[in-house]
This record gives C-alpha cells, sequence and structure tokens, in this order.
C-alpha cells in the first residue's frame, strides 16, 4: 500500500481498512501455526500497512499532511509554487491567531491579578482603619 493512496482516504474508510488488514493478518498468523503459510514475509508486511494506516489516521485527526480529494497533486513547477505558497500563508494565519489568543489570555490574567491586588489593598485599607479608629476610641476613653 502506497502512503499517498492512504492519505486520500476518509476516516470511516480508514477504520475499515485497518480492520480488514488486521483480519487478513490474523488468517496469516493462522495459517503459520498449521504449517499453511507460504510467505512468512506476508504477516511482515501486514503489520507495516497497519502501522501506515494507523499513522495515517492519528495525522487526519492533528491535521497533519491531509490532503483533500478534491485536490489533484499539481503537475508544473508554477502549481506547486502556488500551492506552497498556500499552505506557507495558511500557516502564517494559523501562527498570528495563535499568537492573538496568547496575547488576549494575558491581558486577561493580568487584568484579573490587578483586580485581586486591588481588591486586597481595599481590604487592608478597610483593616488599617478599624485598627486606627479602635486605636483613637481607646485613646479618648483614657
Amino acid at each position: 500500500m502506497k502512503a499517498s493512496e492512504i492519505r486520500e482516504l476518509s476516516r470511516s474508510e480508514l477504520e475499515t481498512k485497518i480492520s480488514e488488514v488486521k483480519k487478513n493478518m490474523f488468517n496469516l498468523k493462522f495459517q503459520k501455526a498449521s504449517g499453511q503459510l507460504d510467505n512468512p514475509m506476508k504477516i511482515k508486511s501486514y503489520k507495516k500497512d497497519v502501522a501506515l494506516i494507523e499513522t495515517i489516521a492519528r495525522e487526519h485527526e492533528l491535521g497533519i499532511n491531509t490532503v483533500k480529494k478534491t485536490e489533484k497533486s499539481p503537475k508544473s513547477v508554477k502549481a506547486k509554487k502556488a500551492v506552497e505558497v498556500k499552505a506557507k500563508k495558511a500557516v502564517e494565519v494559523k501562527a498570528k491567531k495563535a499568537v492573538e489568543v496568547k496575547a488576549k489570555k494575558a491581558v486577561e490574567v493580568k487584568a484579573k491579578k490587578v483586580v485581586e491586588v486591588k481588591a486586597k489593598a481595599k481590604n487592608d485599607n478597610a483593616k488599617t482603619s478599624a485598627v486606627k479608629r479602635t486605636a483613637k476610641k481607646a485613646k479618648s476613653e483614657e
């Protein structure tokens, strides 16, 4: 199996492909145990196929190396360059959005800390005022 062919499959097709390959591998192992297996290297080949399919399925989940079915691989150099530029711009946009989200979170955290510090200062001022009044009251009673 070629990785390029597998990458074109959808998530459900990948799952069915994995189950087919595992079923075939099980049958080969059964044949090996009974001594009927002609080519023991087929088991190794199926193991590699399972690993490849699972890797590509994980890539689909993470959004890495995905090829849409509607996109054909470009033949000319100009078309390849255009695809590369488009992909680079997409990556830049994602990075810019990630930076914006990080900055926004940092601002929110700072604002929260400022509010907490102000509340603590206000609370401390209230305690200090109460202590001063108590001390003043105690002095005036003497």
